[in-house]
């Protein structure tokens, strides 16, 4: 599938429909993000919005996930689903198929870069979600990609999940065939791991640029 939008009960705002109440998430990432080979009951996204809800917190989770992505494209929808949804904060969970398809890392930092510079303009905080490569990249090549996170957070000073797939992505146990992706069993660490670096963030405001 190569687009996989929404979590469970959860739908895209349709062009010109009003701002809703409550606050609003904004989830922008890849197949990891979008849940691919998982029911969308499953994913973390929609266990994300289910401990919300749990935790009696207004927020509601829009998830604009598409498989395959890259900082490329996400830099060029970013300002779209920022003035569609307006989200108090953005979840930028990209990187993974820039190091895979070979998308230089200065590259991707510079999109980043961007996309955090764009959503907070646009009023939002950001969390930024690190990713890595499998080790036959080779040690220099791995290493410079996860300092892109590192840096970035720094510079930008925005909080950073060190790594989303802790836990996972060394568990077969855990892991889809491919390798890549975390299977359904999955998915309730991975929102473990991103959930200590998100909840800080919930009911603050961004200062205005």
């Amino acid at each position: 599938m190569l687009m996989r939008w929404m979590l469970l009960g959860l739908m895209l705002l349709p062009a010109g429909a009003p701002r809703a109440a409550e606050p609003l998430i904004l989830l922008v990432g890849d197949s990891i993000g979008a849940g691919y080979g998982v029911p969308l009951d499953r994913g973390w996204a929609a266990l994300l919005q289910a401990r919300l809800k749990a935790e009696g917190l207004p927020q509601r989770l829009v998830n604009a996930s598409i498989s395959g992505d890259t900082t490329r494209g996400g830099l060029a929808r970013l300002p779209r689903v920022l003035k569609r949804h307006e989200p108090s904060i953005l979840i930028i969970e990209l990187g993974g198929n820039d190091g895979l398809r070979g998308i230089s890392p200065g590259e991707m930092k510079a999109n980043l870069g961007k996309m955090i510079r764009l959503a907070r303009g646009a009023g939002a905080r950001v969390l930024l979600v690190g990713m890595r490569l499998p080790p036959n990249y080779g040690p220099a090549f791995t290493e410079r990609f996860e300092q892109v996170y590192r840096e970035l957070a720094e510079e930008q000073g925005v909080p950073l999940v060190p790594f989303l797939l802790k836990g996972v992505a060394t568990d077969k146990a855990l892991m889809q065939a491919d390798g890549i992706h975390p299977n359904a069993a999955a998915e309730p660490r991975v929102l473990d791991n991103l959930w200590p670096y998100l909840r800080p963030l919930l009911g603050a405001t961004e200062p205005k640029p």
